[in-house]
């Protein structure tokens, strides 16, 4: 439910042709404003802690969320800032925060930003830019960033600098607009969700020597040839909803000398009939399918499946 404070923004932010019809909020051009004030300032900073050389105390964390605001300005003065939370609110604007060299820590989530471009900050590690209307990923170049969250955003392709982005952990780019995977360059990664894009082709993930988890869920893909060995580290892989329609396709899955973990429900292939045996013939060393475990059962069925398949070839021969 939206606070009261929220409200009080949607007010001046809908208008239409009818009585109560509620138009797109972040295509509106409204007069409506409200700037971060130092009133509001007071009832959002705590964390008093030592700062600089430790001569002197400053509150180094903003929790202003969900308070309809549309302006932060006043933030550049406030150098010592590490938290800062301005998620929800209606903010099109966060260059203020390029001014904050202390920063380890950014949500900015739910906004109306077109674009997250700062200044490259010194200490910030995780950011979360999730559900707005960015464009694209240029201008994200901190060094020590371990998470970057642009899930639910307008992104038809990354460009995110690899030589800046030296120690990025986490992606999350789900529910963009990406076509491929291509510019995703980072040896660092071990977590990538993509799901809910319109991929059809992996490309360039063999670059992802560290990679462990990697989600792809109601894209578009039938051809799974992107996968490589090189991808030595991959344990976990999320291909539900997905177009995938052969036993062979799955083939290239055998690449992945980690991979425990498959899902794979929702694409075509799931509803062939002996499915899972042929999913275990495939790739053996499965340990759960479609979050279910693989049974004892289902390991000596295989067995005796690829045993008999064997002693046929040899008959055959």
């Amino acid at each position: 439910m939206d606070s009261p404070l929220r409200k009080e923004a949607v007010k001046y932010l809908v208008w239409g042709n009818k009585v109560g019809q509620v138009t797109d909020l972040e295509k509106q051009q409204s007069q409506y404003t409200k700037p971060l004030t130092e009133e509001m300032m007071g009832e959002c900073l705590s964390l008093l802690t030592k700062v600089g050389k430790g001569l002197t105390y400053a509150y180094v964390k903003l929790q202003a969320k969900e308070r309809a605001l549309t302006d932060i300005s006043i933030l550049t003065g406030f150098i010592y800032l590490r938290y800062v939370d301005i998620s929800v609110n209606y903010l099109q604007d966060i260059s203020p925060l390029s001014n904050l060299s202390n920063l380890l820590w950014i949500q900015g989530d739910e906004n109306l930003l077109t674009s997250a471009q700062l200044s490259d900050l010194p200490y910030l590690q995780v950011a979360n830019f999730a559900n707005n209307h960015i464009k694209d990923t240029e201008g994200i170049g901190h060094p020590l960033l371990k998470t970057l969250n642009l899930t639910g955003n307008e992104i038809d392709s990354i460009s995110l600098d690899e030589n800046k982005l030296t120690n990025l952990h986490t992606l999350q780019m789900g529910k963009n607009r990406l076509e491929n995977t291509a510019g995703l360059y980072f040896p660092t990664l071990v977590k990538l969700y993509l799901a809910g894009n319109k991929i059809t082709n992996i490309v360039g993930l063999d670059r992802l020597e560290n990679l462990q988890i990697l989600h792809l869920r109601d894209n578009l893909l039938e051809h799974l040839d992107g996968f490589t060995a090189k991808m030595k580290s991959l344990n976990y892989l999320n291909l539900r909803g997905n177009a995938v329609a052969t036993m062979p396709e799955l083939s290239n899955l055998k690449h992945l000398p980690s991979l425990k973990a498959l899902v794979l429900v929702e694409n075509p292939c799931a509803e062939l009939e002996a499915y899972r045996l042929d999913i275990l013939i495939i790739l053996p060393t499965l340990e759960r399918l479609d979050k279910t475990q693989v049974t004892y059962e289902e390991r000596m069925e295989h067995e005796k499946e690829v045993s008999e398949r064997r002693s046929t070839l040899k008959v055959g021969g």
